[in-house]
């Protein structure tokens, strides 16, 4: 079988998925390769600001001390 276009391969692709693992089983499988978006090493730098490991292990045993 030659496959014309990448739209056509897609196709295929999904309709031996679905046979093989059935509709639900299709959509997980590609679930799994989802890129996502943004950049991760940017966004977490910002959420961890300028924590570090020492500065977080302070807190915890802070914590510890408190309770």
């Amino acid at each position: 079988m030659i496959l014309k276009s990448p739209n056509e391969l897609k196709k295929k692709g999904i309709e031996a998925l679905t046979n093989a693992l059935g509709p639900v089983g299709m959509a997980k499988f590609l679930q799994q390769f989802d890129l996502g978006s943004g950049d991760y090493t940017k966004d977490r730098k910002k959420w961890l600001g300028t924590e570090t490991i020492k500065s977080i292990t302070e807190e915890i045993k802070k914590s510890q001390e408190e309770d």
